[in-house]
């Protein structure tokens, strides 16, 4: 009776995975309602399209960049920034320029990094999730994480009742017994998978569904203030490797060889 051993286990995978999506799903139809509720409708910024978009670290690229095409500050294909004007002119402007640090000059990455993650960049996320437009991104509970975590315990099932039907059985009892107490959690999976495809495809990362539908309403939009404010709607909504200009994102991705060390 060793593989009973096995199925709990899976039966523990299944049903925790499928409570938690579940749990992710009512907490994104709440968020839904509470946008109606505030009007459904709004003028998103560029800072809260780029974060509905693709989250913190999309925000910090709009701040680098905007500025970069301002010439107040550098970003080198070799993958150092370099403040050329100190004052920023909003707080994301100056959570950049803090990150950079006192010497004026830092690698991108650590820079995007920090500036990702200041306090800037949580009051905006807070605010979006208050009004609705956007989904807790730190608790782990998002849907797009809730299905991961199903698929993560389909997998685990079929691999525990590979396990069980390896293993010696009593003479009285057949495989396909056994086999059809692991095709129950993995029915359970299988089902909530399909499910979530259904009604909340595609999954929300950033963006609640009320976010996802502004963003819809941005990307439909005509673009205006020129040129610039073209190109940093493009950034905010696709990331700087969609941007047509081969040295921004080699700024962006630059790795440096095994021991190289120096300043740009």
């Amino acid at each position: 009776m060793f593989w009973v051993l096995l199925l709990l286990p899976a039966w523990a995978f299944a049903a925790l995975a499928c409570t938690r999506l579940c749990l992710a799903a009512v907490r994104a139809a709440a968020a839904d309602r509470v946008a109606r509720a505030d009007g459904g409708s709004r003028d998103l910024t560029l800072y809260e399209t780029a974060f509905l978009s693709g989250g913190p670290s999309r925000v910090a690229d709009l701040a680098m960049v905007r500025m970069a095409r301002q010439r107040r500050l550098l970003l080198a294909h070799t993958g150092w920034a370099t403040v050329v004007d100190p004052r920023g002119r909003d707080e994301m402007e100056r959570s950049v320029i803090g990150a950079i640090g006192p010497r004026g000059q830092s690698r991108i990455a650590p820079v995007r990094a920090a500036a990702a993650g200041a306090e800037a960049v949580q009051r905006l996320a807070d605010r979006l999730i208050g009004a609705g437009l956007a989904v807790p991104y730190d608790t782990g509970t998002t849907v797009a994480a809730g299905v991961r975590q199903v698929r993560a315990a389909a997998v685990a099932v079929l691999a525990l009742g590979a396990a069980a039907l390896l293993m010696p059985t009593p003479v009285d009892l057949p495989r396909s017994q056994i086999a059809m107490w692991f095709a129950l959690p993995l029915v359970l999976t299988l089902s909530c998978l399909a499910i979530a495809r259904v009604e909340v495809h595609p999954y929300p990362r950033w963006a609640s569904p009320a976010g996802q539908r502004l963003l819809g309403e941005v990307a439909r939009r005509p673009a205006g203030d020129g040129e610039e404010g073209s190109f940093l709607m493009r950034l905010a909504t696709r990331g700087v490797r969609a941007l047509n200009e081969p040295e921004l994102r080699a700024a962006f991705t630059h790795r440096d060889a095994p021991g190289a060390h120096g300043e740009h």
